[in-house]
């Protein structure tokens, strides 16, 4: 039987930030401890290369469909020259970086701490752990140059429209964002057209995103509008001792 206690369990030091004005030496202390958060993640993942994230459920096991597709999305990613990156846990997220890293690619990810569902799964060439979600989807953000959202929950979505708005409000370049299965995502899809057809959003958004149910459609959407759009190439960089760095 499942351990409600633990899904129950809130995360003490985020809820307690978020629970409204704490003592200055607390709220200053937090803020060294999420500088502190961002340059270990800049450090360890400085040498990864040119990115796609891939987001999608942590609870889909091996025998779902969509873990499938995603294994096959992960390993096309790779075979186009980009190391994959995802959340880093089980379901979807696993299924891409196993994609990748059985391609002979570059597989990476950005787990984050908590009490229950998450830990790095088995097929990371490099990952961090992360204790701030919003720490966490800034670096899937950060290094990435397209961004794949398979079929999955509330974290999804939230990761989703985080990188549309960004596109959308030139926080960052317009990168490809593919949504992967149309069925699964035909209600959200519907829901962001109501959006247009109100003016909620312009029209022109529409365009940033891509639906497909074809793993070549995704690989020639991103090969077009993110290696060609951006003209990338692989430039590996070298280490700095200086800096203590190693790759």
């Amino acid at each position: 039987m499942e351990n409600n206690h633990n899904h129950n369990r809130l995360q003490p030091e985020e809820s307690r930030f978020l629970s409204g004005p704490l003592s200055r030496f607390k709220e200053l202390l937090f803020t060294f401890r999420v500088q502190y958060s961002f340059i270990r993640a800049f450090r360890k993942m400085h040498f990864i290369g040119p990115c796609v994230t891939v987001f999608g459920s942590a609870r889909f096991d091996n025998t779902n469909p969509f873990y499938k597709k995603a294994e096959q999305v992960g390993a096309a990613l790779a075979n186009m020259g980009f190391t994959v990156m995802t959340g880093g846990g089980p379901g979807i997220m696993e299924a891409a970086n196993k994609g990748a890293y059985e391609a002979g690619g570059y597989s990476v990810g950005c787990n984050i701490i908590l009490p229950f569902e998450q830990k790095p799964n088995p097929y990371l060439h490099k990952w961090i752990n992360i204790r701030y979600f919003f720490v966490r989807k800034f670096l899937l953000i950060k290094y990435s140059y397209a961004f794949v959202v398979m079929p999955g929950g509330m974290g999804t979505l939230d990761e989703l429209f985080e990188s549309i708005t960004l596109i959308q409000t030139k926080m960052i370049q317009n990168f490809p964002v593919v949504i992967f299965g149309s069925e699964y995502h035909k209600e959200l899809c519907e829901h962001i057209s109501i959006m247009a057809e109100n003016e909620s959003i312009s029209p022109k958004d529409m365009e940033l995103l891509f639906v497909t149910d074809s793993v070549e459609e995704m690989a020639e959407h991103i090969k077009t509008h993110a290696i060609e759009r951006f003209k990338l190439v692989q430039k590996p960089q070298r280490p700095n001792w200086w800096f203590g760095e190693k790759e």
